[in-house]
């Protein structure tokens, strides 16, 4: 059985940085496309990052840009999302999911429906 566990989360000020991390339990994480996404009260969870294993591809959502960073660690069978210059509207509970989908192997996805294997989440809050 495959477990997602995040870690990482926590209260920080605007400008602040924070380094989530999910370490995944279970199958090979080589196979997996590993993704973050997000969801503040009274919103829909929302697409923040993912990386593939091959070629370690990456995507971001436009307002993370430039702000956050994800990387895997093969070895460790853990994902970060480094998250920099946080402001408060970064403010949400940030899920880890997975996925071995062939389609979205090489690409990544920012699909949540792509995604078939979620942890937890870690509340990430960001003050003024």
């Amino acid at each position: 059985q495959v477990q997602l566990v995040e870690s990482g989360g926590g209260l920080v000020q605007a400008g602040g940085s924070l380094r989530l991390s999910c370490a995944v339990s279970g199958r090979t994480f080589s196979s997996y496309v590993m993704g973050w996404f997000r969801q503040a009260p009274g919103k829909d969870r929302e697409f923040v990052a993912s990386i593939t294993f091959v070629g370690t591809r990456t995507r971001y959502t436009d307002s993370v840009k430039g702000r956050f960073t994800i990387s895997r660690d093969n070895a460790k069978n853990t994902v970060y999302l480094q998250m920099n210059s946080l402001k408060p509207e970064d403010t949400a509970i940030y899920y880890c999911a997975a996925t071995t989908r062939a389609e979205v192997y090489y690409r990544g996805s920012s699909r949540a429906d792509d995604y078939d294997y979620w942890g937890q989440g870690t509340q990430v809050t960001v003050s003024s």
